[in-house]
């Protein structure tokens, strides 16, 4: 884009948003949520933080930025779900869910009781309800002994997740007998609409939780930790602090998931590879776990 192009689109905004304001919005946003912002989100971030602008009655991003600061702790949450990004489907990168399957029968044989799965984001609950789907399925139990811990920065996806209503087009990927088995249609007024089948709901805990927190309102140990396609938004040091609190937090044979796209082999003292995007604790990591 040259200059000329720049300045007219900056003119045509309803807001003025300067270089300075997008970088105060990206130590902001770095500092709350450790989302990194590449600087070809500008765009992205002016379209959905003028929105904030417009239900507080603002008339400058500098204003909103001030407000924001002022440290009122409703609107942090607000800018925190503005600006994050929420990609999900059932079945996502489905290679994982055979493994998490053997995975969990390989367990129960073992008699290890009840077993438990975080999903570090859970977004609008596609992934924590696959992940619960796989889990009936793996263990031929429509109340298996599986106990599913959903998280996530964004209130307002947590709020969806939670309801575990969907536009029937979001299922579409899926088999007729899992759509069976798993989901109730909607009919009059919710036609069009799934909801997922209370057995299906009944295994999950939706919960609140930022990654960044000095402390984390959970309890392991964890079978399964499903942290996928969300190191991403994180630089390397942040990875590496999470990823060490993942440690104590999972089971010594436990596995950890994550992202396509994701690598922690640069963390091989912490995690080691397990098979394609998948890892178990290094022997490092074994022994301070105890």
């Amino acid at each position: 884009m040259d200059n000329l192009t720049g300045a007219v689109e900056r003119r045509a905004r309803e807001y003025d948003f300067t270089d300075g304001d997008f970088e105060r919005v990206r130590k902001l946003i770095y500092e709350h949520a450790g989302i990194s912002l590449s600087a070809s989100k500008q765009d992205m971030v002016y379209s959905r933080l003028a929105r904030r602008l417009r239900e507080k009655g603002l008339t400058t991003f500098a204003d909103y930025l001030r407000y924001l600061e002022a440290g009122d702790t409703h609107e942090w949450q607000a800018f925190t779900n503005a600006l994050t990004t929420n990609l999900t489907s059932f079945y996502r990168e489905a290679h994982h869910f055979p493994i998490l399957a053997e995975h969990l029968v390989r367990r129960r044989r073992a008699g290890g009781g009840s077993m438990t799965v975080w999903c570090c984001a859970a977004s609008t609950g596609e992934e924590p309800y696959t992940i619960a789907m796989a889990a009936i399925e793996a263990l031929n139990d429509s109340a298996p002994p599986v106990r599913i811990l959903a998280t996530d920065v964004d209130t307002n996806v947590l709020a969806k997740a939670d309801a575990g209503i969907y536009d029937i087009e979001r299922i579409e990927s899926l088999t007729p007998e899992r759509v069976r088995r798993f989901f109730l249609r909607g009919d009059g007024s919710h036609a069009g609409s799934v909801k997922v089948r209370p057995e299906l709901r009944k295994l999950i805990t939706f919960r609140h939780l930022n990654l960044l927190d000095a402390q984390w309102p959970v309890r392991g140990p964890f079978d399964v930790i499903m942290c996928r396609n969300v190191m991403i938004y994180f630089d390397k040091d942040t990875q590496r602090r999470i990823l060490e609190k993942f440690v104590p937090l999972l089971r010594s044979d436990g596995l950890l998931f994550a992202g396509h796209s994701e690598s922690f082999l640069q963390n091989a003292d912490l995690f080691k590879l397990r098979g394609k995007t998948v890892y178990g604790l290094a022997a490092m990591a074994q022994a301070r776990h105890g």
